[in-house]
């Protein structure tokens, strides 16, 4: 599995960006996904996961409502539909893939991409 990540990049507050994560795997619809981040100085946390078939999402409470977790697996590849973006969001942002049931919990996940910068200004 290689995962890359894409899609990152500087927006104001109140603004929108959408990720995206590629895999080469042609047996992508047998992981569940997850976007976790990692902002400057602070642990790495959970941001929003899908099953396999994209039948089951889940999201942090400090995304929920603004954050959008989809997936294609025909074209092998989940994404992250971030809008109302606040300076909080800033940080580096990874897509992970695991087999079996989604979790929300990054040490369950197995393959993990290189990363990719979201800074939102104020």
């Amino acid at each position: 599995v290689q995962l890359v990540e894409s899609g990152g990049g500087l927006v104001q507050a109140g603004g929108s960006l959408r990720l995206s994560c590629a895999d080469s795997e042609r047996a992508f619809s047998n992981y569940a996904m997850g976007w976790f981040r990692q902002a400057p100085g602070k642990e790495r946390e959970f941001v929003a996961a899908i099953s396999w078939n994209g039948g089951s999402t889940y999201y942090a409470d400090s995304v929920k409502g603004r954050f959008t977790i989809s997936r294609d697996n025909a074209k092998n590849t989940v994404y992250l539909q971030m809008n109302s973006l606040k300076p909080e969001d800033t940080a580096v942002y990874y897509c992970a893939a695991k087999l079996s049931r989604v979790g929300v919990y990054d040490r369950l996940y197995n393959y993990w991409g290189q990363g990719t910068q979201v800074t939102v200004s104020s």
